[in-house]
């Protein structure tokens, strides 16, 4: 019989550490479809899913993490949290913290966050503060203000963040049966490739401190994307003045640099960069002909499977899964442009249905 999903600590408790349920704060997150893509599997010659993690609550995959750093944080009697955010981690704390009844301090690079997301934060009751900077300087900022302060950080430097991040991986092999051959998804401050990896070791059994059976028999190749403007991993060093209109990833210093390099190298992955250009084509792909809206650093993963397809890399038939990050109505504004960047424009008509018809050509 189906029960009422009960969010991702509850779901996998035997496989989460004891100290995040000792008060567990919950919205019911997890339990995102995994969506079969034919557009996409037709474009690449692969059997492509994607895990749409837009389905959220607050729309996005940082709420995963989100309940189990802000449960963590409630077990041990935290009053306030920080953290640092291009959007989307500021939205799910400020929602996260609301329901377990403590303060949210929010610091944003200034100019640099979306207004769905700035709006979320807000409207969750979130002490936001926009910072003359770009979100590593936030982060540095809200790892001192943490370390000299009664204040708890969970950003995904919280190891409780990646504890929750890391069910994303757990689902998929559950809807599948087993692990895909490939996980692409994007990479911004790399905890989401982290998370995944060490989700689908764990449910392979290659976790040494775990006496839980296997459920996989086999692990991904990790694929992550980077945008080209804000793509430190792939160039080997920090870049001080990142810049991509895919705001979720626009970071020039990720927190878990080494950790998504140990994912790519152990996984037999890759990590490899995107154009801006690339990101809207594989958007609007998503929209047009997957039916599935997602903001545009999300389509990251996607644009990277369509390069590589391109350029003969993608092993035909292989299963990939995709994760698309979060809603599109996070950062609408891409999906009122057309392609050229030019505003799209509606057609207007009577409310006469013979004219109707003609507009649609019914006739």
């Amino acid at each position: 019989m189906a029960h009422q999903w009960r969010g991702v600590i509850a779901e996998y408790a035997e496989r989460l550490p004891e100290h995040v349920q000792r008060r567990v704060i919950t919205l019911g997150e997890g339990g995102t479809p995994l969506v079969p893509a034919p557009a996409l599997s037709a474009l690449t010659g692969a059997d492509v899913f994607l895990k749409v993690e837009g389905m959220n609550p607050t729309a996005s995959f940082k709420d995963r993490g989100m309940t189990t750093a802000i449960s963590s944080a409630a077990g041990r009697g935290a009053k306030v949290v920080v953290c640092a955010s291009t959007g989307n981690t500021s939205a799910s704390a400020a929602a996260y913290a609301t329901a377990a009844g403590m303060i949210c301090a929010v610091l944003v690079p200034d100019g640099k966050i979306a207004m769905g997301k700035l709006s979320q934060a807000i409207a969750h009751g979130a002490r936001l503060l926009q910072v003359d900077g770009n979100f590593d300087d936030c982060l540095v900022a809200a790892r001192k203000l943490a370390e000299a302060y009664p204040v708890e950080l969970v950003n995904s430097v919280n190891p409780d963040r990646i504890e929750g991040q890391k069910t994303g991986a757990f689902e998929v092999v559950d809807a599948l049966g087993d692990a895909p051959d490939i996980h692409a998804l994007p990479v911004g401050n790399a905890g989401n490739i982290t998370a995944y990896w060490k989700g689908y070791r764990e449910y392979a059994g290659l976790d040494a401190g775990s006496s839980l059976p296997p459920v996989a028999t086999r692990t991904p190749a990790m694929w992550g994307f980077q945008a080209a403007g804000s793509a430190p991993i792939v160039l080997g060093h920090p870049v001080t003045e990142p810049e991509t209109i895919a705001t979720a990833i626009r970071i020039g210093n990720p927190a878990s640099w080494q950790q998504a390099i140990d994912a790519r190298d152990t996984s037999g992955g890759l990590i490899e960069a995107v154009t801006d250009e690339q990101i809207l084509v594989a958007h609007r792909i998503l929209s047009s002909q997957v039916g599935v809206f997602v903001e545009p650093a999300s389509a990251a993963g996607v644009a990277g499977i369509l390069a590589l397809a391109a350029q003969g890399r993608v092993p035909a038939g292989a299963r990939i899964v995709v994760t698309v990050t979060g809603h599109g109505l996070k950062d609408p504004q891409w999906a009122l442009r057309t392609a050229d960047g030019s505003e799209v424009t509606t057609m207007r008509v009577s409310a006469d249905v013979v004219a109707i018809a003609d507009a649609l050509e019914l006739g």
